[in-house]
């Protein structure tokens, strides 16, 4: 991976952490080896805790590079959240469950032999500022609903 796009995800991990912790989560980096998770996030009573994986493009894209095994890391403790840099404007951040990515991703082949894995951005729009899937760092998490997110309020 070149230099900018290295530094364009370190980016996009640090910027979620950020406003992880602005919103009261105790949020800590992985190493950058670490396979699947860019960020390990629990709240306040450490009762509830996820592993985020963290996707950045420079630009506005419609969609976001994935790695081959997406597929298999699912679970209702590991999220996705992609990011759009919008240069000095805010973010976009989709907050999206690892389980609606991994039945979502596009596979493309190359005449040259790639292949490409991704997620697009018309699959993510209801995620949009998606932070309740953490429900509140002081509460527990609410159950799932029948999608695999975490629902905020009563049943």
């Amino acid at each position: 991976m070149a230099v900018k796009g290295v530094m364009t995800g370190m980016l996009g991990v640090y910027l979620t952490a950020a406003e992880l912790t602005k919103r009261g989560f105790i949020v800590s980096p992985t190493s950058r080896s670490a396979k699947g998770a860019d960020l390990l996030v629990t709240d306040q009573r450490c009762e509830n805790a996820w592993s985020v994986q963290v996707k950045t493009n420079r630009k506005m894209a419609g969609f976001w590079l994935l790695g081959a095994h997406a597929s298999e890391i699912q679970s209702d403790s590991h999220i996705y959240i992609f990011v759009n840099l919008r240069g000095e404007a805010r973010p976009e951040y989709y907050v999206v469950p690892s389980k609606f990515v991994a039945s979502n991703i596009q596979v493309d082949g190359r005449k040259t032999g790639s292949v490409w894995y991704g997620f697009h951005k018309k699959l993510a729009t209801k995620y949009l500022e998606g932070w309740s899937i953490f429900g509140s760092p002081n509460e527990p998490v609410p159950d799932n609903d029948e999608e695999g997110t975490k629902a905020p309020g009563p049943e």
